[in-house]
Parts: structure tokens; C-alpha cells; sequence
């Protein structure tokens, strides 16, 4: 029974990621989730904590974000393409949720988020420190593909706990990349996106494990929307690792979340950015 309504959240959620300009109504989630929609809202409410509508509005806006920095589509063009109803439309909702206008989000881009230090220059700082961090095991799914479109696999992996309610054996969301974005085709991009979980957590079919060997990290404190991650990335591996005299393992950074934009204001959302050090001299 928990397999079948695994498959039935899975399908929703990667269908809103996959279309956010559709048909997202209740009637359409539910006819997807192949439930009667006066039971499915009620069934997606209590598994995930969202109503579907929420989660409708909690995707759009996220794969608005990701584009208005990572692509160079106008405006109009990425409102349309998330749904939303026209220009306008967009600029309300979207400066509701992130506390400015898309074009101002835009001018931002990956150069500025809250509690940046600047030095001289203009080249954005970031907390570090260094961490002796034990190894780390995830359940999780592979994506494939630009590091923007991982969303759809943290839905699906959410899906998975939801159904099977997995949530009390949680340890907080981390995403492993193992390509430099700047220079692999996005199409040869590939991430684990999971759950940490413990040692005696029995994983699902439907997750791969992954583990992450314990050692030395530099770990970076990213605080704002996940698309300014980018600024935060190119100054631990240009800036920090050249003054700090530290070389990086032979092993992929990481992404764990703090906390989660389904109940969190994406400017408060704060990341941890693991960079594996090679072992002190």
C-alpha cells in the first residue's frame, strides 16, 4: 500500500516540476495521482504538509528564481514558462515571496545575498571553517542534467518519505555534485540528491545509498535564495583555497540544507557547502 501511494505522490510532484505552465488544478493533480480529488487533496496534505496548491506555488517559484539567474530568457518569457498568468501577475507574487521585483532579483544575480562581507573590489566573502566531518550516509536519486532541474529529484525523494513516512529517520536534505557546471556539457552534469540517514535505516527500493567518506571539509555557510549559490561555489574554490594553502580530496563537494523553502522565506535559507580537504601536511 505505501509503494502505491509512493508511485502516486512521485508522479504528482514530478509532474508540476515538469510543467509548470499547465494544467496544475486540483482536478488535474488528482486525475494524474489517479484518486478521486476529494480524497488526493486531502492524502497530499497529510504526507507532505503542503496542500497541493501550495506546492504548485512553491515549485513555480523556485524554477522562476533558478532561471532568472541562470538563464538569459526576458521576463515575460520566464513568467510564461512558470505559469503564471502574465508579467504582472508574476512581479506580485514573486516579489511577495523573495521581497523584490524579478528584475531586481535578476540585477542582483549570484553577486549579492544577505550577510555577504565585501571586500575591496566588490568580491563577495563567505564564512568558512574547518571541519573534522564524519562519513555521511544518503538515500537518494541520481539526476542527471542541469544542476537547476535537480529540484525534480529532491521532489521525488521527498515523495518517497512522505508515502512511507520516513521523515522521523531524517537527518537533513544533501545534494552531492560531481561536475564543474562551468566547464561539463549540462547534459554530463550528475548529482546525488537524498536524505542523510543512520547506519540502521533500511533503504527503499526505489533509493539508491550513497556515502560520503568522513575527513577534513571546508565548510561554507551560504545564507539566501539556493540560486546564489553559484557566488559562494566560485569563491571557496578561487579565493579561500589559494590564501588558506589547502588542496581539495580527491572526493566531489556537497550541499546540506538547514532548512527547507516549504516553510522557510528563501532569503533565510541557509546552506552548507562541504569542499573535502586533502589531509593537513
Amino acid at each position: 500500500m505505501c509503494q502505491n501511494y509512493e508511485a502516486r505522490l512521485r508522479r504528482v510532484v514530478q509532474y508540476i516540476f515538469d510543467n509548470p505552465a499547465g494544467d496544475l488544478s486540483l482536478d488535474a493533480l488528482a486525475d494524474v495521482a489517479a484518486m478521486s480529488r476529494f480524497h488526493w487533496h486531502r492524502v497530499f496534505h497529510a504526507m507532505t504538509g503542503e496542500t497541493c496548491a501550495q506546492a504548485v506555488r512553491r515549485v513555480r517559484a523556485h524554477r522562476a528564481a533558478c532561471w532568472l539567474v541562470q538563464r538569459d530568457w526576458p521576463i515575460d518569457q520566464i513568467a510564461a514558462r512558470a505559469g503564471y498568468d502574465n508579467p504582472q501577475s508574476f512581479a506580485r507574487t514573486f516579489k511577495k515571496r523573495f521581497g523584490m521585483t524579478p528584475a531586481a532579483f535578476r540585477a542582483a544575480g549570484l553577486a549579492t545575498a544577505p550577510d555577504l562581507i565585501v571586500r575591496q573590489g566588490q568580491t563577495p566573502m563567505f564564512p568558512i571553517e574547518i571541519k573534522e566531518i564524519p562519513a555521511r550516509r544518503l538515500a537518494a536519486i541520481r539526476h542527471n542534467g542541469a544542476y537547476p532541474e535537480s529540484g525534480r529529484a529532491y521532489e521525488q525523494v521527498a515523495a518517497t518519505f512522505s508515502a512511507n513516512n520516513l521523515w522521523p529517520q531524517a537527518r537533513g536534505m544533501v545534494g552531492v555534485y560531481y561536475d564543474d557546471p562551468d566547464n561539463t556539457p549540462e547534459t554530463d552534469l550528475r548529482a546525488d540528491c537524498g536524505v542523510e540517514v543512520g547506519d540502521d535505516f533500511a533503504m527503499p527500493n526505489s533509493l539508491s545509498e550513497v556515502t560520503l567518506p568522513a575527513g577534513r571539509h571546508a565548510v561554507l555557510t551560504f545564507k539566501g535564495p539556493y540560486s546564489g549559490l553559484k557566488a559562494a561555489y566560485d569563491y571557496i574554490y578561487g579565493p579561500w583555497l589559494a590564501e588558506a594553502g589547502e588542496e581539495p580530496a580527491d572526493a566531489p563537494s556537497y550541499e546540506k540544507y538547514l532548512n527547507s523553502p516549504m516553510d522557510t522565506a528563501p532569503a533565510d535559507l541557509v546552506t552548507e557547502i562541504h569542499l573535502p580537504l586533502a589531509p593537513a601536511g
